[in-house]
């Protein structure tokens, strides 16, 4: 929603500043709506009043100090200029103060509007009065609320302007936000607190939870009864921690709450304040001496080795199921043998799903549904059981909005494939945001906390993920001679303990491959337009429409067909290897019905839409509600896939079904499989499967299609296209 003076604001700046070039930055959209783009303008318009050169988006140090060696403190008699003030004034209007008419002037509204700014902050008792000092004007230029928004809490809050109102004149601390929410921010201004506290000087203290810090802590411990500045600190780091305790001194309640903090954290509860329990309440990793019963690693766990970690007190070890790379870390991947030689010794195994994961743009729906499949196929490979929780990783610091648009979504692909096709559980790796938010979406059972990297803005500010089962704290060795080995030390929740028993595990081989496009992807087009073109199916058009219409009204060509076939591999790949059938079967149907969609189809897609219909066929691969259920529910009850059945007689199962085939491609193309499966059982001959048995393939195609002279023709001309398929398919896993 636009905001008047926000837009006059951003006027005023593209006025002014010959539309952002004298500033450096381009012209602002006056859309009235408060962001880093308008700050940062008026950061560097403060700047340019000021006569720096070097005009910059950050409010830093060399700003600050500008402020306050021209003008020591900003009011109506230490203003230069109108233009100065008008930028002020802005400032406010952008922080959702009453600036006055942005007219240069700094009058009663805009004194008003600094003095709410410093009481909102917690400063006014250091700064009283009408007065702009250069923190509070750093703390104006920014997108920090001082005001309890989205929910926040009031505790927290009135915890923040505590914070700011104590220590705002110490040289290295800077006015938090007072918004009522834990961050990053907040997080480091608790550590300069205590080390403010502890006596280090400025310049010293540094916010970091360093050996200095950590030594001084250890002669702090607080407990029933203990007042004053260190019971605050201590019961401010609880709050913050989302503990439910009164801030101020140390009560029996507060005992209460630390006691369950200490028991949930896996720490000895002693009911005080000491240094493990500081250290958990201040940074990720709390005191990293604490030695761990789990382990995870990137080294084989031989004979040697698993002694020295039995030897060292090590129960659980997080070895990875799948090392994409055949040169990197070789020893990453569980290897022949190994999970034998954890039995031996008395050791259970938790398996973690890695391949890069390590920015944004790596995670999406298809990746998290291609990732569980793939980790499905090495979690039996390697003969992990049914129930085994597999930890799919998040391995760098995703920002809060990257979890919402990527991170989630992608789980959400994770979690319907492991639903779906395994008796597995997932678990999630990674910061500790990411894993409370991808639990509190229902897409993970367990989290196994990423917490060494402390610095992550994933893990400042959030505390222990309500799904904790192991929580990675150090990186140590243990043992020496051929049982030295590097690991990462892990606590324990008690929420998983892995696995003492393997099966025998699975063979892959014979499965399909990712088609090797570089080599067949052309030549396989071309083969695939040539067979459709001698059974009578053009590039475009054909069944009596002509080329023309046949675009105009919706249809698609050969190649475009084959294009969304082959885009998909990974899908096809994936189911393929999963039912352990081929790959082309489940092709041939797609890309035939994809290359037949005519405006019939879309006709009949309308009438169910509308409510005139209850079924038609639908999507990549042209089916009815009514077969998907049937199919689904043979597969369901065959054990093939999990889920409940559904009713094809319900309008309302069918119509749910229905709107999944049409809208829902991935749930369309795992439908198809299914269907070709059940065939098999309406036909009662054997399923297809790796032999890829020329007549039972011919036969549960013609049946895709029903019975009849029709199908037959069907089945036969779908022989020939998967033939095609087949044979680039055969090329890609020789």
């Amino acid at each position: 929603m636009a905001d008047e003076m926000v837009q006059r604001a951003q006027r005023f700046i593209n006025t002014t500043y010959n539309n952002g070039a004298t500033l450096g930055i381009s012209k602002l959209d006056e859309n009235g709506q408060t962001g880093w783009p308008v700050m940062y303008a008026l950061t560097r318009a403060l700047q340019y009043e000021m006569g720096i050169t070097a005009l910059s988006n950050s409010f830093g140090p060399t700003t600050l100090a500008k402020l306050g060696e021209l003008y020591g403190k900003l009011d109506e008699t230490t203003i230069p200029s109108a233009n100065f003030c008008r930028i002020i004034q802005s400032a406010l209007y952008c922080k959702g103060y009453d600036g006055g008419d942005i007219d240069g002037k700094y009058n009663d509204r805009v004194k008003d509007a600094v003095v709410k700014l410093n009481q909102n902050m917690g400063v006014s008792g250091t700064y009283p009065g009408s007065s702009l000092w250069p923190k509070v004007v750093k703390g104006l230029f920014n997108m920090d609320a001082y005001v309890t928004v989205n929910n926040g809490s009031d505790t927290i809050r009135s915890i923040q302007q505590w914070l700011n109102g104590k220590y705002i004149l110490r040289k290295d601390f800077y006015i938090i936000p007072c918004d009522g929410h834990h961050s990053r921010d907040v997080a480091k201004s608790m550590l300069f607190a205590i080390q403010y506290e502890l006596g280090m000087a400025d310049g010293v203290a540094n916010g970091v939870f360093g050996p200095g810090t950590q030594s001084g802590l250890k002669s702090h411990t607080v407990s029933l009864g203990t007042t004053g500045v260190w019971a605050q600190l201590f019961t401010a780091a609880m709050i913050l921690n989302k503990r439910n305790v009164p801030f101020g001194s140390f009560t029996a309640t507060v005992q209460s709450g630390v006691e369950t903090f200490q028991s949930f954290s896996k720490l000895p509860v002693t009911g005080k304040g000491d240094f493990q329990t500081w250290a958990s309440l201040l940074v990720s990793y709390g005191d990293q001496s604490r030695k761990g019963t789990a382990c995870d690693g990137v080294t084989k766990i031989t004979p040697a080795r698993a002694q020295a970690l039995k030897d060292a007190g090590y129960k659980y070890i997080g070895r990875y199921l799948f090392n994409p790379s055949t040169t990197d870390l070789p020893e990453k991947q569980i290897q022949p043998g190994e999970l034998a030689t954890i039995k031996e010794y008395g050791l259970n195994c938790f398996p973690i799903f890695q391949t890069w994961s390590r920015s944004a743009d790596y995670f999406s729906p298809s990746q998290g549904a291609a990732d569980a499949f793939r980790a499905i196929e090495w979690a039996k490979y390697h003969g992990f059981k049914a129930g085994t929780i597999i930890y799919f990783a998040v391995d760098y610091d995703a920002m809060d909005g990257e979890v919402t648009d990527y991170v989630i979504p992608h789980f959400r692909g994770v979690m319907r494939t492991i639903g779906e096709n395994s008796s597995y559980g997932v678990g999630v790796y990674g910061p500790r945001n990411v894993c409370q938010r991808v639990a509190d979406a229902g897409y993970a059972a367990a989290s196994f906390v990423s917490d060494m990297s402390s610095g992550f803005s994933g893990n400042l500010g959030y505390p222990l993920p309500t799904n904790w089962a192991f929580d990675q704290i150090s990186t140590i060795k243990v043992g020496s001679g051929a049982g030295l080995i590097e690991i990462d030390n892990n606590i324990v929740s008690g929420r998983d303990y892995g696995q003492s028993d393997f099966d025998a595990g699975a063979d892959l081989g014979g499965l399909d491959e990712r088609l090797d496009e570089a080599a067949y992807r052309s030549l396989m087009l071309q083969d695939v337009k040539a067979y459709l073109e001698s059974i009578g199916v053009p590039e475009t058009g054909g069944d009596g429409w002509t080329d023309k219409d046949w675009a105009s009204l919706g249809g698609i060509s050969t190649t475009e067909a084959f294009n969304e076939v082959v885009n998909a591999d990974w899908l096809f790949t994936s189911l393929a290897r999963t039912l352990r059938m081929r790959k082309a079967l489940i092709q041939a149907p797609v890309l035939w019905e994809l290359r037949k969609l005519n405006p019939l189809d879309f006709a009949s897609d309308a009438a169910v839409k509308a409510g005139q219909m209850d079924d038609c066929s639908t999507g990549w691969g042209q089916i009815f509600a009514a077969t998907a259920i049937k199919a689904r529910n043979y597969c369901i009850g065959e054990g093939i896939i999990n889920g409940e059945g559904l009713d094809y007689t319900s309008k309302t199962d069918l119509r749910n079904v229905w709107d999944k085939l049409h809208d829902d491609e991935e749930y369309n193309v795992r439908t198809v499989a299914y269907v070709l499966l059940w065939n098999s059982d309406v036909l009662g001959i054997d399923r297809p499967d790796l032999s890829g048995n020329l007549n039972v393939t011919q036969a549960v195609l013609a049946q895709y299609n029903g019975t009849g002279p029709d199908a037959e023709q069907y089945g036969r001309e779908l022989m020939g296209l998967y033939n095609v398929l087949e044979q680039y398919n055969a090329l890609s896993r020789a």
